[in-house]
């Protein structure tokens, strides 16, 4: 067969990504603190660009520009109320207006049939205020109250040092605790900075290491299982032995191990396994706070009866730059503007400037849909608690607002949404469904874990409940779910096994 060379003419679609709509793309996945630094290296680069420092302006409904503000009306009403609604061929609707031309639209209840009185989220706010800088609405005191190791120790030394001297010394010294919950700082310097004798911060010590969790304030390893062991009243001349060879007991010589504790076999065996079920790192089993604080990039609260019901949304103003295009400085240079090279690069500046006022004004109505979607759809959990959350993926979402699956996982990546529970970030609410007794998808995965939780907490003792028994009683509850999906839950939320946690109630008995 005959090789040549000929050219053909075809004709085709193709999609190509200009440089404009791959950086439209990019705004809308930054949070609004990585926005502000790209704001910041625009205005260094681009003279027509102006940071608008002033107050954000009031903008009435359809008004053109950044939209700050949406109202979510609440879809809450009772069976009933829905059942007359279908009979009299009402539609029931709830609306979400965004107050820039958006309307979404669904079946729901009349939102002043809603009574606050009834919500955890009732006193929230001064009523009828829609702004969110009020004093009694601080979100930094309404992040959702998890127990830190610090708050968990400055409560029980305030119990235990009456001298407010020890107590202020006892104070300071929680905070040389690294992440483990060992104390490392060397016990000299320490005595000297604060002007006291190294005895006395010794004393302290010792009494701090007495604190819960058992094995805080250790100075080492074979400390820190020496508290635990004293405290089990398991800290017997051989285990001492034992912890002073731990490099022994790593390199795995436990002929040399029976000898220097001075136990035969049987006995090592359990010495061991007593050493292998202590926590060698205490302050794990607490939450730090001790990364940069989350900032909400949308906030929301609830409105009272007299406004509508609902919620109101509004966007992080404190965090989300406003730029404006100098049009005035524009007209000025560009008459002075005589050769070509100067006048394209005005025009490109111009053409830029403009583009970054429209992608941010479409990215900011982009994520108030969005969230105000959400909020709609998650309402129980926001009146109720996590137990209440749906179960809710991207497309559920993407199909309501007329937008593309991806465009929604843009939007909910890195955002944080403040309420009144805590802060959230809105991937959060996004979450797999586990199916109810009749089929269907009714409940999501994290309300399952919120379910078990409550379960386990909740459980007798003398009673523990293995991973069938809680099978059993989700179904009750009305959850089927499977044996292997419980018993993942419970791994995942780092809850032991039945087996485990009955030999642990048994041995804080």
């Amino acid at each position: 067969m005959a090789i040549n060379q000929r050219m053909d003419i075809k004709q085709g679609q193709t999609l190509s990504m200009t440089p404009q709509l791959q950086q439209a793309i990019k705004l809308l996945q930054l949070s609004n603190l990585e926005l502000a630094e790209y704001i910041e290296a625009e205005l260094e680069k681009n003279p027509l660009l102006e940071r608008d420092d002033g107050p954000a302006p009031e903008q009435a409904a359809g008004e053109q520009g950044e939209p700050t503000e949406t109202s979510v009306m609440d879809s809450s009403s009772s069976a009933a109320e829905d059942a007359s609604s279908s009979a009299e061929g009402g539609s029931g609707e709830r609306e979400l207006d965004t107050g820039e031309g958006f309307s979404e639209k669904s079946g729901g209840g009349a939102a002043e049939d809603y009574d606050y009185s009834r919500s955890t989220l009732s006193g929230v706010g001064a009523g009828g205020n829609l702004k969110f800088d009020d004093n009694d609405y601080n979100f930094e005191d309404n992040m959702a109250a998890t127990a830190t190791l610090r708050d968990h120790l400055l409560d029980q030394i305030h119990l235990d040092f009456t001298d407010n001297k020890e107590r202020a010394i006892a104070t300071l010294m929680v905070d040389y605790l690294d992440e483990s919950g060992y104390f490392r700082a060397p016990l000299q310097p320490l005595a000297e900075r604060l002007g006291c004798d190294v005895a006395r911060i010794e004393g302290i010590l010792a009494r701090l290491q007495q604190l819960d969790p058992a094995g805080i304030f250790a100075r080492n390893l074979s400390e820190c299982l020496a508290l635990q062991l004293r405290e089990l009243n398991r800290l017997d001349p051989a285990m001492e032995k034992l912890l002073q060879n731990l490099d022994v007991l790593a390199s795995h010589d436990l002929k040399k191990l029976r000898t220097l504790c001075g136990v035969d076999e049987e006995d090592l065996k359990e010495m061991i396994g007593e050493i292998k079920s202590l926590d060698p790192k205490p302050a794990l089993n607490f939450d730090h706070f001790v990364s940069q604080t989350v900032i909400p990039d949308v906030f929301m609260k609830p409105l009272p009866k007299s406004k509508g019901g609902g919620w109101a949304v509004e966007l992080n103003s404190e965090t989300l730059p406003r730029v404006l295009v100098n049009q005035t400085y524009y007209a000025e240079i560009s008459k002075n503007a005589k050769a070509k090279k100067d006048k394209e690069y005005l025009a490109e500046q111009l053409n830029t400037a403009n583009w970054l006022v429209r992608a941010m004004d479409q990215r900011a109505q982009t994520i108030m849909k969005v969230a105000g979607e959400l909020i709609l759809q998650q309402e129980d959990f926001f009146n109720y608690g996590v137990e209440f959350l749906k179960p809710l993926v991207l497309k559920d979402i993407a199909e309501i607002i007329g937008m593309h699956e991806s465009t929604v996982s843009r939007v909910t990546t890195n955002k944080y949404l403040g309420t009144p529970r805590g802060v959230f970030e809105l991937k959060y609410f996004f979450s797999s469904g586990v199916s109810g007794s009749d089929g269907a998808a009714e409940f999501s995965s994290e309300a399952v874990k919120a379910r078990l939780k409550t379960l386990l907490d909740a459980e007798d003792p003398a009673a523990v409940l293995s991973d069938d028994d809680l099978v059993e009683a989700l179904k009750k509850a009305g959850i089927d779910i499977a044996r292997r999906t419980v018993a993942k839950y419970r791994e995942a939320m780092k809850i032991p096994s039945s087996v485990q946690r009955r030999k642990l109630k048994n041995q804080g008995k």
